[in-house]
């Protein structure tokens, strides 16, 4: 028997799977068609439509519906957890820590509001989606609450309530908030305002400690020759 001929796109190697363009393409428009249709009524043709590609290209990258849409659940779980880094920001500010991660969560939540639904609902029914949603409500709140109790322990905060009990406020009102965002992109600004005020009022953060933290972490850098 004469051996199987492969097809070109056969060769492409998992890198190039994971890294390529077309991929990102079909990963974009798969996110699109799934937000406007919802999981059930969504196909692939629908999505190389959006794409402008074949379904031979989109088999090159994903094996099935099911597949893209666990992808983009982890893009999601990724972004969330990367909203939590802030980097740039003082780690010893808590005022500018708590706006920056206010203002990313709230960012990622208002930019990924139409999938988070259907992460949920798909949830029942995919094993390892259920498994990102869950780490998704998980990490960032266990993440947040680690923070508060650090902050105070150093004496730097005197929250109202258990850090845990303040991470899950601090959530709910960041995502109620990012709706209003997703819904009216201009009132991002005032949205980070006001939740950043109210997490600040329940972390009882002491007015002195923005500069108190900056000036032992300048001394320090200055003590051991670090920019």
């Amino acid at each position: 028997m004469a051996p199987r001929r492969q097809q070109p796109w056969a060769t492409r190697t998992k890198h190039d799977r994971r890294d390529a363009y077309t991929r990102a393409v079909l990963l974009r428009a798969a996110g699109h068609v799934f937000a406007q249709r919802g999981y059930g009524p969504t196909t692939i043709a629908a999505i190389t439509a959006e794409a402008g590609l074949s379904r031979a290209a989109f088999y090159v990258y994903f094996a099935s519906k099911a597949e893209v849409f666990r992808v983009l659940a982890w893009q999601v779980r990724d972004a969330f957890l990367t909203a939590q880094e802030v980097p740039g920001t003082d780690p010893d500010d808590p005022y500018a820590v708590a706006r920056a991660s206010v203002g990313a969560f709230i960012a990622a939540y208002a930019r990924h509001l139409p999938l988070l639904g259907l992460f949920e609902q798909r949830a029942l029914a995919d094993e390892e989606v259920a498994g990102l949603w869950a780490e998704l409500q998980r990490r960032p709140l266990h993440r947040h609450a680690r923070y508060v109790r650090r902050l105070a322990e150093a004496g730097q905060a005197d929250p109202v309530v258990d850090p845990l009990s303040l991470a899950r406020a601090v959530g709910s009102m960041s995502a109620t908030w990012a709706a209003l965002v997703a819904a009216d992109p201009d009132a991002y600004e005032d949205a980070v305002h006001d939740v950043t005020t109210m997490y600040l009022h329940l972390l009882r953060v002491r007015p002195d400690t923005a500069l108190c933290t900056s000036r032992a972490t300048r001394e320090g850098r200055e003590r051991s020759g670090t920019p």
